[in-house]
């Protein structure tokens, strides 16, 4: 309903002939919405603005006299053209049936597969992790973007437009670093598991310990029409069957960094929402890198199966490891509801306290 009181509100703005310009945002929001339903009602500026960070330089392009024009018929251009991308991918998407999916799957002769057992099976809490420690993982290019600032890192520091506000940023986010370091205002938690596992029927994972099933995985397949020789995936594909004879592996895992609201909820007390906001940034980087941490941990250390790998930071970024890391919610593995399979095996909330919504 507050999506259709959004569009409503453009056309009372357009019918009553005002100039303001109109910022959508919020959780139900997105540019899709907003360039389809809500821009097409409002010949003035539209323009979604996806954090509360971002809208700092919205209004900035908005209110400068001299460039705000060009900035709206930018916007305009730019919503014009997503949304005719937009319109046009709807129409072009065929889909096919779970059974034509299925035939289609992703096929490994396991025969040939050399799999490897964790080294160290079961459960564990990450304990005695320091802050400093997850420092060489961040990714800084997020961060920047969270502020609406363009351009990879670390050249974004010496960029000729956003180079000198790109640099007091960082510099900003340095001192807050050192502060949450040395007084430990942020406290990092981390549970994962190493599991035995293997696929059962088309695209379930079955999850066991001594042969006793502990948690299933239903992952979904793909069931876009693909062009000829291109599968329908589905992550149970890449596990070895229960009647291949071979016994597989699996991960799962929750870190989380606690303490960021209390910090953030401070600093709006004393109306700073500057570093409220960065606070909450910087949180989001340790979170980040902390699932980075982790995982090379786990892939030369606890299950080692790449126990001589010496990658970059870069690298890192750039995914360039072997093995992979797919979170219930996003494209490998949509469906949320997997993510109580993960709090179920793990123990999740019992163990480090972490809550799902």
């Amino acid at each position: 309903p507050s999506l259709d009181e959004m569009v409503y509100l453009a056309q009372e703005m357009e019918r009553r002939e005002m100039k303001i310009p109109l910022l959508i945002g919020g959780a139900t929001t997105s540019k899709a919405h907003t360039t389809v339903k809500i821009d097409t009602k409002y010949s003035n500026a539209v323009v979604h603005v996806n954090d509360a960070s971002r809208a700092v330089t919205v209004m900035g392009d908005l209110l400068n006299q001299r460039t705000s024009g060009a900035y709206v018929a930018r916007v305009k251009e730019d919503y014009a053209t997503f949304r005719e991308k937009f319109l046009k991918r709807g129409k072009a998407k065929q889909y096919i049936s779970l059974a034509d999916a299925r035939a289609n799957k992703y096929s490994i002769d396991w025969a040939q597969a050399q799999l490897v057992k964790p080294r160290e099976m079961g459960v564990q809490r990450l304990k005695q992790i320091s802050l400093k420690d997850l420092l060489p993982y961040f990714d800084w290019q997020p961060f920047f973007l969270s502020w609406d600032l363009h351009g990879k890192f670390p050249r974004i520091l010496e960029d000729e437009v956003v180079g000198e506000q790109a640099t007091h940023l960082y510099e900003d986010a340095q001192t807050m670093i050192e502060k949450i370091i040395s007084r430990k205002l942020l406290q990092p938690k981390a549970i994962f598991g190493l599991v035995e596992a293997n696929t059962v029927g088309e695209d379930d994972i079955r999850v066991s310990k001594n042969g006793k099933e502990l948690v299933t995985f239903r992952t979904l397949r793909q069931q876009l029409k693909k062009k000829e020789g291109t599968p329908n995936l589905a992550l149970a594909d890449f596990v070895a069957p229960e009647d291949s004879g071979l016994q597989d592996h699996m991960g799962a895992f929750c870190v989380a960094i606690f303490g960021a609201e209390e910090i953030a909820n401070k600093y709006k007390e004393e109306h700073d929402d500057y570093h409220a906001i960065l606070v909450q940034a910087i949180a989001d980087r340790f979170a980040e890198a902390f699932a980075e941490y982790l995982h090379h941990q786990v892939r030369v250390k606890h299950w080692g199966y790449a126990a001589s790998e010496d990658l970059s930071n870069e690298e890192l970024i750039k995914e360039a490891y072997k093995g992979i890391r797919p979170a219930p919610g996003y494209p490998a593995c949509p469906d949320h509801l997997e993510k109580d399979g993960i709090w179920e095996l793990l123990g999740v909330e019992k163990h480090i306290g972490v809550k799902l919504t």
